[in-house]
């Protein structure tokens, strides 16, 4: 594409490649590596894609003059809220977010590439979808990234011009840990059960009676007998009655169709393996959860994503000057949005009593601050308590 072409200068020979997980084509899933495609996956995955993309990025300014008094101003340049409203002409801000959530779960990496003016100012923000990573150093030890689309073509750009949001980050000083290893055995057990169930089904209307006989007889009889067999016995149109009779060459074995079917039990403990992997469980994918189970799925997969992803945006949007006159990205959501109205009122406690500040209680809220929120608040029909009252 176009608008991602950059001179180069001259590149080492590559240092290491890491390979992205990427659904790339169509059909069912079997476990070739496409994670995407199973349905008990993307179940996972959803309920957090849907939170990150429903958090709202604004960029917050907060100034102190000399007096120490504090200014707090939100989105107060129009070319930032812009671009993390509109950060490319395909999407919206809610459908990148999405986008990264989907490709950090898949990969334990997501990548969105910076695109700037003249001026150096951030302009655009397009997520790469690649296939492979190539992590390369040029001549003046400048870390580079080569990434390899699903076309065919690469892109290869400054690290500096990436926002890089990662998780499982161990073994790599760069790249988080990919899935892939972890779930390639427990996906290929999944795999070889939904197998299992197809053919339950298949054979379920194929297979009524197994004829077993005692001793060897030729491939030709054994069919000419079954046929028989079905002619004489299970034909209700020629006036069977319903009892069969064969000799002592044979027995007859009637099939049942559970014993095509793998067990309910471990099709459900594998299951409850990868709600596990996923920080999931089935109330939360069948959004059947209460407030206290959202907050604690909320604070263990989802605050810490939208805590990296302000962190990342900040230290890739805004220069070390421009950040140390207070400027930030943050992602507005709210970790007690399905609390119940009693739960919310609550916290009204805290403030009208000066236990907790506006902004103290709006920052538990994962909402943004606002100006003379850090004032502590006291009730006019409250005061001390006089010994002997």
């Amino acid at each position: 594409m176009a608008f991602w072409a950059r001179k180069k200068t001259k590149v080492a020979p590559v240092q290491q490649v890491y390979k992205m997980m990427m659904d790339v084509g169509n059909g069912f899933y079997t476990w070739n590596g496409k994670l995407y495609h199973s349905d008990i996956v993307r179940s996972c995955i959803k309920p957090k894609t849907k939170a990150i993309g429903k958090a709202i990025a604004k960029h917050i300014r907060t100034t102190i003059d000399k007096d120490g008094k504090k200014t707090i101003e939100i989105n107060p340049m129009l070319y930032i809220e812009f671009l993390l409203n509109e950060p490319n002409e395909y999407m919206t801000g809610q459908m990148l977010q999405e986008k990264v959530a989907n490709q950090l779960a898949l990969n334990g990496n997501a990548f969105i590439l910076i695109l700037r003016d003249e001026n150096e100012l951030p302009n655009g923000l397009y997520p790469i979808p690649c296939t492979s990573v190539e992590k390369k150093i040029d001549d003046l030890g400048e870390l580079e990234l080569k990434f390899w689309l699903p076309t065919g073509k690469y892109l290869q750009v400054y690290y500096r011009d990436l926002i890089h949001i990662r998780d499982d980050y161990l073994m790599d000083d760069v790249f988080g840990d990919a899935p892939a290893a972890a779930l390639k055995e427990l996906m290929e057990t999944v795999s070889t059960i939904d197998q299992g169930i197809r053919n339950a089904i298949k054979n379920s209307a194929i297979v009524r009676w197994l004829l077993k006989y005692t001793n060897a007889i030729r491939d030709e009889d054994l069919k000419i007998k079954a046929k028989e067999f079905a002619d004489n016995y299970l034909n209700i149109s020629n006036g069977a009655v319903g009892v069969a009779a064969v000799d002592a060459k044979a027995d007859a074995i009637q099939v049942n169709n559970n014993d095509f079917v793998p067990n309910a039990a471990q099709i459900d403990k594998q299951t409850e393996r990868i709600y596990a992997f996923f920080q999931t469980n089935d109330k939360i994918v069948h959004s059947k959860y209460n407030e206290d189970e959202w907050i604690a799925y909320y604070e263990a997969a989802i605050e810490p994503i939208i805590q990296q992803m302000a962190n990342e945006y900040t230290r890739r949007l805004f220069s070390r000057r421009e950040r140390s006159f207070g400027n930030k990205i943050i992602f507005e959501t709210s970790s007690l949005t399905f609390a119940s109205m009693s739960t919310k009122l609550n916290l009204v406690q805290f403030i009208d009593r000066g236990v907790m500040t506006p902004n103290e209680v709006r920052e538990l809220l994962s909402m943004a601050p606002i100006e003379g929120g850090d004032k502590a608040l006291l009730r006019k029909d409250t005061g001390t308590l006089k010994g002997g009252d």
